[in-house]
């Protein structure tokens, strides 16, 4: 196997025996040889979109397949070769209606024609073909920049799956993914074109964001400023990780009146905010952090776990009975509910210990989205305007477990007391819960949200640079980012697509980026790697 699409693969380099999440040479090469499938479905859909073919049922697998392959979603073989199946038979059934339709579909090869082993064994021996170590004749830098799109639109069909959950649907976000997944399996193209797809991933997965944030606030309502407790209750428990708002609230409308509490997990503490999910009583707290700590919370956790979707660790097979997952999320030997009867984890829950006594470990505040944070634009402004706020600085991403994301613990903790912080998605766990008081009544730390609520984070950006009739880019205001998986790949993408400069990115750069391809971000982005708190606020600051 050869993976390097995360942050934490092994050396810096790529994972070659088993990857550092845990993924198992044969689910990696089970996710090779989907991602080659579809990449040929693709290609069919293209050429479809040609002649006004197109299946919306293929839209949507299209997106939970690549999905699928994001980092730490599923790591069930079988599941692959089920889905591998499912590409071929649409890409099939696709191709009869272009044909019918006077549409081209005349592959000889490729993707396009390949056809899936009988076995799961066979199509492990033809993932191990299909992977980057097959691309080795392919110049460095166009396979650095087809890799970039690649990523990139795994993170917007993480986006764009979960905004369809909702009711949330744009074709042109189905179209890019089949023209951007298609146009790597090209290699006649060249860098400057391959670059242009990599801005307009970043632009498309704006709108999938867009379109999520509609989802989100159309069905729970915009979020409010919250303060949420990180104890417990005695009683009963149901802790809820991932990112999935609806699958939350479908456990808190079957858990309900049954005498157990519900608590989030991770990138699940911004749902305290929202108004139709804080109405539900049972709906307490927040356990636990996103990646430091997360095997042994969920070891000590003493109630039901349900996993909704990435950004998760393996669990030990000790504790796999409290654990469910959910949605395209899989592990062997851990109960996967296809149909949203949590039923299962309820039972659980009712049979195991749940907390024996209330505890009081503080809390932290969350709901400070664009409505938010826009109600107070005008204190904002004039608290700028005064000198009160010198800066602005969003310290935001991903979170993982590899050292040297201490870092963001103590660039925050060194940010001048004039200055406020902006944060989303795990990455803020390094530091969501330090008290870092306020500004007139603004506090310093402001929680926007999920990882796709970098949405709101640019609405707010936008909103400040009309209100001082300047742009992004000349605003006090600097973003300091993680990354560890391929969303955090896709938010990169639009701010670069945004014309955003001057970025900083961390803990280290992707190692599926060649000198030539990042030399070229550089000049026109002047994007920089973390160097110390100190020296690089010092930069910021002056």
């Amino acid at each position: 196997m050869f993976c390097y699409q995360c942050e934490q693969t092994a050396k810096g380099e790529g994972c070659t025996a088993i990857g550092v999440c845990g993924k198992q040479p044969d689910v990696a090469a089970l996710q090779d040889l989907l991602l080659y499938a579809v990449k040929g479905l693709s290609q069919i859909a293209v050429e479809g979109g040609k002649v006004g073919v197109r299946d919306a049922a293929i839209d949507r697998f299209t997106c939970e397949a690549t999905f699928s392959t994001l980092t730490n979603v599923d790591f069930d073989a079988n599941r692959f070769v089920d889905l591998i199946r499912q590409a071929t038979a649409h890409r099939d059934a696709l191709k009869a209606k272009v044909d019918a339709a006077g549409g081209w579909t005349d592959f000889t090869d490729g993707p396009a024609t390949f056809v899936p082993a009988g076995t799961k064994d066979g199509m492990v021996a033809q993932g191990e073909k299909v992977g980057i170590e097959s691309k080795s004749a392919v110049n460095p830098d166009i396979l650095s920049l087809q890799e970039i799109i690649v990523y990139g639109i795994k993170g917007v069909a993480a986006y764009a799956d979960h905004a369809a959950i909702l009711g949330q649907k744009d074709n042109k976000v189905f179209d890019f993914i089949y023209e951007g997944l298609a146009a790597t399996l090209d290699n006649d193209k060249t860098a400057d074109e391959l670059l242009g797809l990599v801005l307009k991933c970043g632009e498309i997965n704006l709108r999938a964001m867009e379109l999520l944030d509609a989802g989100n606030t159309g069905a729970y309502g915009h979020p409010v400023p919250t303060v949420v407790p990180m104890g417990a209750k005695a009683g009963k428990a149901i802790l809820v990780s991932g990112h999935d708002l609806k699958d939350l609230e479908v456990i808190l409308k079957q858990s309900e009146g049954k005498g157990i509490n519900v608590y989030t997990h991770g990138e699940m503490l911004p749902c305290h905010g929202y108004p139709e999910l804080k109405k539900y009583s049972h709906f307490y707290g927040h356990y636990g952090t996103a990646w430091q700590n997360q095997k042994k919370e969920f070891a000590e956790f003493p109630g039901a776990i349900l996993m909704t979707t990435n950004c998760i660790q393996k669990p030990k097979e000790d504790y796999n009975e409290n654990i469910f997952t959910t949605g395209l999320v899989g592990w062997p030997g851990v109960t996967h509910i296809a149909n949203k009867d949590f039923t299962p984890v309820i039972k659980r829950a009712l049979a195991l210990p749940g907390f024996a006594a209330d505890t009081d470990k503080g809390t932290v505040m969350v709901g400070f989205a664009r409505n938010a944070v826009m109600g107070v634009a005008g204190t904002v402004i004039e608290a700028v305007k005064s000198k009160a706020i010198r800066h602005f600085f969003l310290v935001a991403g991903c979170d993982g477990a590899k050292p040297g994301r201490n870092y963001y613990t103590e660039f925050v903790e060194k940010i001048p007391k004039d200055c406020v912080v902006l944060t989303l998605a795990c990455g803020k766990f390094r530091f969501f819960d330090k008290k870092l008081g306020d500004i007139g009544g603004i506090p310093r730390l402001l929680d926007v949200g999920q990882c796709n609520d970098a949405y709101s984070a640019i609405q707010i950006a936008v909103a400040l640079a009309n209100a001082f009739e300047c742009g992004v880019n000349d605003l006090p205001l600097s973003m300091v980012l993680s990354w560890y998986e391929q969303k955090a790949v896709a938010i990169l993408l639009t701010l670069l697509y945004l014309g955003i400069k001057d970025i900083r990115l961390g803990p280290s750069l992707p190692a599926f980026i060649t000198p030539n391809v990042l030399n070229i971000l550089v000049e026109k982005f002047n994007i920089a790697p973390i160097s110390t708190p100190d020296e690089d606020l010092k930069a910021i600051l002056g």
